[in-house]
């Protein structure tokens, strides 16, 4: 049975709270990023296009059906189809963030960055709520080919770090998939500051060890 109305319209709420507290923190600015939660009927609540996550208003958000035909609220963000990409090679996740957040966009820039993992295993919840971190080649934003690279590798990773612009994080829910974005950019942080440094990251049998007891994210 699909969910209730009610049930909806508290997801809704949910992503108006989670979005003002990435606002307060500094984790998004202006009218950048957006959320999305998928329903039980196939299909989506997405932030609008060109909202603030800071101040969003609940019964505006987006509603879309399993074919991606807005049924009420706002027209939905311009990147709804980074969302969709990642939902239909990850049916195990309920939600997704994409944010500009300043230091994932910082590590995103460098130019010899790891395409297969941005940012190495530097701390054990890292590994646990992230993974391996691949880049996406740039695209201009709302290029629908974007859409096409970003399937190419979520059906193996929970995170993608599109070059010159953000990260995109799934979640089994909307507490996780913010969680996980919040521990990808705080890793990003811990990485510039140790440029240079020659840091102790995690073993790879330190890191095999964590995904046995926690599985891959």
């Amino acid at each position: 049975m699909s969910q209730s109305r009610h049930d909806i319209n508290v997801l809704r709420e949910q992503i108006a709270t989670y979005g003002k507290s990435l606002f307060d923190r500094g984790l998004t600015m202006g009218s950048s990023g957006n959320i999305s939660q998928r329903l039980e009927d196939g299909g989506w609540l997405m932030t609008p296009t060109n909202a603030c996550l800071g101040r969003l208003d609940p019964a505006r958000i987006s509603r879309l059906d399993a074919q991606g035909v807005l049924i009420d609220g706002d027209a939905p963000t311009k990147e709804h189809f980074l969302h969709r990409a990642m939902y239909d090679e990850r049916p195990q996740s309920g939600a997704i963030v994409h944010l500009h957040s300043t230091h994932s966009v910082a590590v995103s820039c460098l130019p010899d960055v790891n395409p297969c993992e941005c940012i190495p295993p530097l701390t054990a919840y890292y590994v646990m709520r992230v993974g391996k971190l691949p880049l996406v080649p740039y695209y201009m934003p709302g290029d629908p080919a974007l859409g096409d690279a970003v399937r190419g590798l979520a059906g193996k990773h929970c995170a993608v770090l599109l070059a010159n612009h953000g990260p995109v994080v799934a979640g089994k829910t909307l507490e996780a998939a913010v969680y996980a974005t919040e521990e990808l950019e705080e890793t990003a942080k811990l990485f510039l500051l140790l440029q240079g440094k020659n840091p102790r990251g995690m073993t790879p049998e330190q890191v095999a060890e964590l995904e046995a007891r926690f599985g891959r994210p």
